[in-house]
């Protein structure tokens, strides 16, 4: 049985070598041990005389010695990220297993002396190097790589084989009597099982680490390692040793043991030591530039706030911002963003004296403490050096890369800051001051910088439940045909008033409900409220049924998905015709992302809803917008209509706007008018229509009627215009 055993596994392994290809190395290892162990199998007890049987035992030792080379170099190659615990743990393994074995086989053989020493001493050193093949296969199943089902099936193999050896020896030494056919079945089983595991696929990774298990076999190693260390001082406790050579071998292995032992506790607690300090070193630092994170940049500010209460200094706190990072990573990629990141790291640390420190808190934020100024001024002098390092550009691999950067300084005040949070939470409220500034300067915190960002916050709250507690309303400007005098149209604007009786300007609340996102559902509510509004004043005979409403859309609005579903269904509500719609955004919205904006726009024009240019001229004005968007109606802004009067520049640039806007078939309004000398230019300039002070100031949905009425019955609108009625 046995030999057929031994052939199949020839056979499997010679299929194993043409479709799953293990490793190469191992084919010398599997040759010999497929040919000592055949030839040990086949001579042993063929021999009369009992000294050749030295022959088949020199060969079974053979075998073992090639298994445990074969098991140390796998080991080599999968032992993983901490080989020195594992390592530690396989030798106490092995020093408990040769404990054992000399107790229980070793040395009741040499007691014997039943067979001759020679070949007992081969039958010694074969059960010696068991003990090295424990440790191999301790150390295998012990380390952190995937245990596959090849390594699973020769762990198994390689435990059937160890077996039989110790059954064989028990046998030997006289204390059990063991039939021969038990003893080889579980060579047999060792043998099937090396079949199956070069069979399976995974035998082509034995010799590689692949991946690490999520969950290492803590318990398990730590049962196994415990037996194996308590089970000898147990046996050595309860036994006595027979002779001198019994009690030296005891004692000298118990000795390697406890060396071992303490061997391994020492590695633990250094290797606890390292790991927590590269723990408490990860959870402070940034990972990217290795620079003090937020956590201990507190640290650092709140141990210079206690020594500046004795040395009369007071340490400033630097919050520096990189400039339009976004644009890096979406240009370049964020592998050229870190680098950005990691290249302004390295350069603050160079412009920077020593006594300096550099933290990154997040993103493209960094903050710096100088523990060792006395005021604002030299606060600002650090500042500026950290200005005049980026005037060189960042050499990366992608290029050349120019950045700048906005900074926001504040100085340890003991009646402002109070501790190391309000003291960065200080320059980061004038780095943002410092952005509004125009970006690539300083700003330095003081108090009424504090009470603007309170106010803010207030409003931003407030915002949030402005709508449901209906403290947002409109209000209407009427729109004039410049050549009739007749309203034609009207532009909805928004005003708040807060239940304490405070108005909020449009100016202030706009920008943070753009930002927070709450432009949304405000501008959804003002969409469908304008056309009602509209819907009401044409039912009531107040403007014709052509009139229109214009609406400000802002680039939020724009670009959420279902800005166009909204539309929609306003107008189906509010049973206003798309085409009485006009929506008004600025020249920016189709700046910054021009794909999304021409689809949105698209969309609405589809639906027959008109667009309009808002302050035409302020922005960047190209004339490919004007062809690429579905464009039909461009605002001249104020600041051309202010001056159309009196100034010939602005004359000439507003006559070359209307003359543009006619020759696209473009329809012109001017914004602003407050003059009767303006609303005359404008009339002389063949603009289409107006809108403003002199016309008519916003007002209420319920005073509309009046306001359109003292327009319709004013009689010397062709007077005012300066022109003869045709």
């Amino acid at each position: 049985m046995y030999l057929v055993a031994t052939v199949q596994v020839m056979v499997f392994v010679g299929i194993s070598a043409k479709f799953n290809k293990p490793d190469k190395v191992l084919w010398p290892a599997l040759f010999i041990i497929a040919v000592a162990s055949s030839t040990a199998q086949i001579l042993d007890d063929q021999f009369a005389n009992v000294n050749l049987q030295a022959i088949p035992e020199s060969l079974f030792l053979l075998v073992q010695i090639t298994l445990a080379l074969g098991l140390l170099l796998i080991i080599r190659r999968r032992i993983g990220n901490d080989p020195m615990s594992v390592l530690g743990d396989g030798l106490i393994v092995a020093l408990g297993a040769w404990f054992l074995i000399w107790v229980v086989f070793l040395q009741p053989s040499f007691e014997s002396g039943t067979s001759v020493v020679l070949v007992t001493g081969i039958q010694g050193a074969t059960l010696a190097i068991s003990a090295i093949v424990l440790f191999s296969l301790a150390t295998l199943l012990f380390g952190d790589a995937a245990r596959t089902p090849a390594v699973w099936l020769i762990a198994f193999a390689i435990t059937f084989t160890l077996l039989g050896d110790f059954l064989y020896a028990a046998n030997d030494s006289g204390r059990v009597v063991i039939a021969t056919q038990y003893i080889n079945a579980s060579y047999v089983f060792c043998l099937f099982l090396c079949s199956a595991a070069f069979v399976h696929q995974s035998i082509s990774t034995i010799t590689e680490h692949g991946a690490a298990r999520t969950q290492r076999p803590l318990l398990g190693r730590l049962i196994i390692t415990t037996a194996a260390l308590t089970i000898p001082v147990v046996v050595l406790a309860l036994t006595e040793a027979v002779d001198q050579t019994d009690r030296i071998v005891r004692a000298l292995s118990v000795f390697i043991l406890s060396i071992a032992v303490t061997a391994r506790v020492i590695h633990a607690v250094r290797a606890n030591a390292t790991t927590q300090k590269s723990l408490i070193h990860s959870a402070q630092t940034d990972a990217l530039t290795g620079l003090p994170n937020r956590s201990l940049m507190l640290t650092h500010v709140n141990a210079a706030l206690e020594f500046a209460e004795q040395d009369q200094r007071h340490p400033s706190v630097l919050f520096i911002d990189v400039d339009r990072f976004k644009n890096i990573n979406d240009s370049l990629g964020h592998q050229a963003g870190d680098n950005v990141l990691i290249a302004v790291a390295q350069r603050l640390r160079n412009a920077l004296p020593d006594r300096c420190v550099v933290g990154r808190i997040s993103g493209d934020e960094f903050v710096i403490l100088d523990p060792g100024t006395r005021g604002a001024s030299d606060a600002m002098i650090v500042a500026d050096k950290i200005l005049e390092s980026f005037n060189e550009p960042l050499s990366l691999r992608q290029g050349d890369v120019f950045v700048s950067t906005s900074i926001g300084v504040a100085t340890y005040q003991k009646h402002i800051s109070s501790g190391a949070d309000d003291l960065l939470r200080h320059a980061d409220t004038a780095m943002y001051r410092a952005k509004d500034a125009g970006r690539n300067c300083v700003a330095i915190f003081d108090e009424s910088m504090l009470e603007r960002v309170t106010q803010r916050l207030a409003v931003e709250t407030a915002l949030y439940r402005a709508l449901e507690r209906r403290e947002l309303r409109l209000v209407h400007q009427p729109i004039v045909d410049i050549e009739l005098g007749d309203v034609v149209g009207f532009e909805a604007l928004m005003r708040w008033t807060r239940d304490d009786g405070s108005i909020i300007s449009p100016a202030e609340f706009i920008p943070i409900a753009e930002e927070t996102g709450t432009i949304v559902p405000i501008g959804a509510w003002a969409l469908l409220e304008a056309l009602t509004h509209l819907r009401g004043w044409i039912n009531e005979g107040i403007c014709s049924r052509e009139a229109t409403m214009s609406v400000n859309v802002s680039p939020r609005q724009l670009h959420d998905p279902n800005f166009v579903a909204v539309v929609h269904e306003a107008l189906q509500r509010s049973h206003i015709a798309p085409d009485q719609l006009w929506l008004e955004i600025t020249e920016g919205v189709m700046i910054a992302q021009p794909e999304q904006a021409l689809e949105a726009l698209t969309r609405l024009c589809a639906l027959g809803v008109r667009v309009a240019i808002d302050d035409f001229g302020t922005g960047y004005s190209s004339l490919s917008l004007l062809q690429k968007f579905p464009i039909q109606r461009l605002k001249i802004d104020r600041s051309f209509v202010n001056g159309v009067a009196d100034d010939l520049s602005a004359r000439s640039l507003v006559r070359t706007i209307i003359a543009m806007g006619d020759s696209l078939g473009l329809d012109m309004v001017a914004e602003g008018v407050e003059s009767v000398r303006q609303l005359q230019a404008l009339s002389e300039l063949r603009c289409a229509k107006a809108q403003g002070y002199l016309i008519s100031h916003p007002v209420a949905p319920e005073s509309m009627g009046a306001t359109v009425a003292s327009l319709t019955q004013f009689g010397e609108w062709s007077k005012l215009r300066g022109r003869t009625p045709r």
